[in-house]
């Protein structure tokens, strides 16, 4: 009996697998939904004196929607909290390269001087980018290259991104 059911379940399975097209296009990617996104500025690295500059790591919860068209496939991000600095570009936008969702943004860094002393603004360019992992998350690095002023030079750090649990209803029935 037990030879029978293996044998079935190997032809449905062979059935299954053949039945699929020889050049079937893999299922589109997908970033959507809420997500902690993180970034390790406490261990962060570059050439920049802002690289050199101690902050703690710090998280806030984005929405994304993915959207695809002509072989493209882009996150949104739909909500979250605005940036302070009102130079970055919205919303954010991460295109999908094949393995990572990678965003491209030019903007003005704001060099921090020190308490009391203003912050000076230099032109920009980042690059982050967000690998997904087998448990759900996205891992990956945003590098900023500083074009001019006190702090050029460059600041990278590690990024993740933690899909938000939604709460499940009790248990039961509430009748």
């Amino acid at each position: 009996m037990r030879k029978s059911l293996l044998v079935v379940a190997l032809i449905a399975s062979g059935t299954v697998f053949a039945a699929m097209p020889a050049g079937a296009a893999p299922t589109q990617p997908s970033w959507s939904g809420e997500y902690s996104v993180k970034r390790f500025a406490a261990t962060k690295d570059g050439t920049s004196l802002a690289a050199r500059q101690w902050e703690p790591d710090f998280a806030d919860t984005y929405t994304f929607q993915t959207s695809c068209a002509d072989d493209t496939c882009v996150a949104t991000v739909t909500d979250g909290p605005t940036p302070a600095n009102p130079t970055l570009p919205l919303p954010p936008q991460y295109t999908w390269d094949g393995t990572s969702w990678v965003h491209t943004y030019d903007w003005e860094w704001d060099c921090y001087q020190g308490e009391g002393v203003p912050k000076v603004w230099a032109p920009a360019h980042s690059v982050a980018y967000y690998t997904p992992q087998p448990d759900g998350t996205l891992t990956g690095s945003w590098r900023t290259d500083i074009d001019s002023g006190p702090c050029e030079g460059s600041v990278i750090m590690d990024v993740a991104a933690y899909p938000v649990a939604t709460p499940h209803g009790p248990f039961g029935s509430s009748s």
